[in-house]
């Protein structure tokens, strides 16, 4: 078993390693910034009572090394990079483009993510899902002169996603094929607008955060545990409210950044884009309803001695505040 200090250290670099992309001024320092993420990541998946995360562990290592070194090849083969990006051609920036959504798991390039995902405790889940995403979008965003292969890379992250995530039963599943969908709403507007996708990744991580805490809590890992974990009406309500905002339904949170996308879209005349987006957030929402029916539809009586006496309240009222913020977040907007 890992010392804590060494997986609070490993936990400080993944921090500043992203940082270091952020701050980076040049593409030699992103990629050197990307390589210290990954090594520093990798040590997090471990754990003691699970023979799978060794392989996790060199899934994550072989994709991410792969994606590195498409990376690095056009950063060196083409000398112009390093000196201005606007002079770098149309097949370097494509290039850059795909390393870093296999970087980040988009279609077609999702399957590692998948099957990594299923094998991870549900912090490094939420970990892989938010913070692990930030330095390649940032990166992808600096490549924003390829319109095409990114459009393309998102409406297929879009309907992979959402086709992907009917027919799983795992709940780390069904979050990883919803990660790869929001991915596709998230690099649209990077297209379009570059604060956009920002706001959305930020409200989409408070979510994530919020929802694996839950799950982890409870032990859940799979759709028919929901109900029989869920014990009091509170805990059910707070998982209701969870999953509904993950799909996108207003009044909650989780409309607030597929709304500004939207706009975003509108603004740019992408309507058959958006159309596609919308088809497929329909979709996703269809399989968060399917994992939340049987809490709804059934009403279980329990002995109160089978009743676990967990202080969760703080985050039942940190969930309901941060998803009914919607209409406050609109006034303050408009204003």
């Amino acid at each position: 078993m890992m010392k804590i200090s060494t997986k609070m250290m490993m936990l400080l670099t993944t921090i500043m390693s992203t940082l270091l992309v952020l701050s980076s001024e040049n593409w030699f320092s992103m990629w050197m910034g990307l390589e210290i993420n990954m090594l520093s990541f990798i040590p997090l998946m471990e754990e003691s009572k699970n023979l799978m995360s060794s392989e996790s562990k060199m899934i994550y290592f072989i994709i991410q090394s792969m994606a590195s070194m498409m990376f690095l090849f056009m950063i060196t083969m083409n000398p112009l990079i390093m000196i201005n990006e606007n002079l770098i051609n149309y097949l370097s920036m494509s290039m850059i483009t795909l390393s870093m959504s296999m970087k980040i798991g988009m279609a077609p390039m999702h399957l590692w993510f998948i099957n990594i995902m299923k094998k991870l405790k549900w912090n490094n889940c939420m970990l892989l899902m938010t913070w692990q995403s930030i330095a390649p979008l940032y990166v992808m965003s600096n490549t924003n002169n390829n319109v095409f292969m990114i459009n393309i890379l998102a409406i297929m992250s879009a309907l992979i996603g959402a086709i992907g995530g009917i027919n799983q039963t795992s709940t780390k599943k069904i979050m990883a094929y919803s990660s790869v969908n929001h991915l596709g709403w998230i690099t649209t507007c990077i297209i379009y607008d570059n604060e956009t996708w920002m706001k959305y990744l930020i409200i989409y991580s408070f979510m994530i955060m919020i929802l694996t805490h839950s799950l982890k809590s409870k032990s859940i890992n799979f759709i028919n545990q929901m109900n029989m974990n869920m014990k009091t009406k509170t805990e059910k309500m707070s998982l209701i409210i969870m999953m509904l905002s993950l799909g996108g339904l207003p009044p909650f949170l989780g409309f607030l950044p597929k709304w500004l996308v939207i706009q975003s879209l509108m603004n740019n005349k992408c309507m058959m884009t958006i159309i596609i987006l919308m088809m497929t957030s329909m979709i996703t929402l269809f399989y968060y309803l399917r994992m939340i029916t049987p809490i709804i539809m059934m009403n279980n009586y329990i002995n109160k001695w089978n009743v676990k006496s967990s202080n969760m309240k703080i985050m039942y009222m940190m969930n309901l505040i941060i998803n009914m913020m919607l209409p406050i977040t609109l006034i303050i907007s408009m204003t």
